[in-house]
């Protein structure tokens, strides 16, 4: 039997070619892998300076991750041996890591490993809780309106309003006109939710499909508007749209300090998956 062991590479198509099909098999606790190297495969500046590895053993692939420039380890579920095997790889090859992002038992184990390993020390900057749809159920009392796929002409409108939801929820790098292009928000598919005289009150914006698996985000209404079912109503148009489309699974990360957001959810028809977390880590000599 062949000890597991990690590769690493630069190489987008050579990764996504030993991989794919691992992604694959668990695209709701894969999400991000799938959407991000989908993107970077698509020529996205980001595939410059990324990293990404597997975790190669007996049976094929168990693991695999992706890192990109100046930004921290996004990496599918570990073992704690394996998260303590993968630090220990990274750091023997000199990697330097702000910060990882992974199911909670996986970036815990992680964090604790790359601190014994490198004596970063590690603290915790979020959770978040990943829901997976299960069966859509249409929000009651449904407000009066419609959903509208977001056109060339709402560009400011957009930029405006996902300007002020990373503002809200202390999301970094700030997003503007200046910033747009290159913020994880640029190649997303928009939908404003309508009041019946046509002024867009609330927006939801969803991943292009990929391997069946459509994650909604961000979900955003202005302060002055919510409370009035609008939310509910763009998610429920965005998640009904996916579905329409072929999507097998459709996912979404909400805030669990936020009982409003996570109530509303699961009003939806969306069931919890997995826990997430975020560790930094300081910076070491």
């Amino acid at each position: 039997m062949h000890p597991d062991a990690w590769h690493l590479t630069d190489d987008i198509d050579d990764f996504l070619h030993l991989t794919g099909d691992f992604l694959r098999s668990r695209p709701t606790l894969h999400n991000m892998q799938l959407t991000v190297t989908e993107k970077l495969r698509a020529g996205a500046p980001e595939a410059a300076g990324a990293l990404f590895g597997r975790l190669e053993g007996a049976g094929g692939i168990h693991a695999a991750f992706y890192r990109l420039p100046a930004r921290g380890l996004a990496v599918t579920p570990l073992t704690p041996e394996r998260a303590d095997s993968l630090a220990a790889h990274l750091a023997a090859h000199g990697h330097r890591l702000p910060y990882v992002s992974a199911d909670e038992a996986t970036a815990t184990a992680f964090a604790e490993a790359w601190q014994r390993h490198t004596g970063a020390a590690a603290t915790l900057r979020t959770r978040i809780r990943l829901y997976r749809l299960g069966a859509l159920t249409p929000p009651q009392p449904h407000p009066e309106g419609r959903g509208r796929a977001a056109g060339a002409q709402d560009h400011e409108q957009l930029v405006r309003w996902v300007g002020e939801f990373v503002d809200t929820v202390g999301e970094v790098p700030a997003v503007d006109a200046a910033t747009w292009a290159g913020s994880r928000f640029a190649d997303r598919h928009f939908t404003f939710w309508e009041t019946p005289d046509g002024t867009p009150v609330s927006l939801a914006a969803v991943t292009t499909m990929t391997a069946g698996m459509v994650r909604v985000d961000p979900v955003y209404t202005p302060a002055h508007l919510r409370g009035r079912g609008y939310a509910g109503a763009v998610t429920a148009a965005v998640s009904r749209a996916a579905l329409t489309a072929g999507a097998t699974d459709v996912v979404l990360y909400a805030d669990p300090a936020n009982p409003t957001s996570n109530a509303l959810y699961q009003r939806l028809g969306y069931v919890r998956v997995a826990e997430w977390a975020v560790y930094d880590f300081a910076r070491t000599a």
